[in-house]
Parts: C-alpha cells; sequence; structure tokens
C-alpha cells in the first residue's frame, strides 16, 4: 500500500521518539529514585493528572 502525502500528515513513531528524547534528557544522570520522583510528578501534574487521580483506588471487576 503507498502512502500519499497527505496521509502522512503525522508520524506517529516519530512523535513518539521525540517525546522518549525530552524525557530522556530530563532524566539522564538522575539515581533510579530520582527518576521515580520525576515520573510521580508528571503524573502528578501533567495533562492527565485528574484522570489518574479520579481512578485511583478503584478495583478493576474480576471476569466472572
Amino acid at each position: 500500500m503507498k502512502t500519499t502525502d497527505w496521509e502522512k500528515e503525522f508520524d506517529c513513531v516519530e512523535f513518539k521518539r521525540r517525546a522518549q528524547s525530552r524525557i530522556y534528557e530530563r532524566i539522564k544522570g538522575l539515581s533510579p529514585e530520582e527518576e521515580i520522583e520525576y515520573f510521580r510528578k508528571a503524573v502528578d501534574e501533567g495533562p492527565l493528572a485528574e484522570w489518574w487521580r479520579a481512578i485511583r483506588g478503584r478495583t478493576v471487576p474480576s471476569p466472572t
């Protein structure tokens, strides 16, 4: 299947790689404990923070 220019407006893989690179630059040189704190802070203050707070403590029902 040939991809046309209009279909390739957003490159998901490239977007993911750039995001990972930015995170790597921020956490390189941190200790494991500092990395954990970095990600906890990102979860608590990031764009999905409200969603995470809403689902914390919920249990997943077991399949019946």
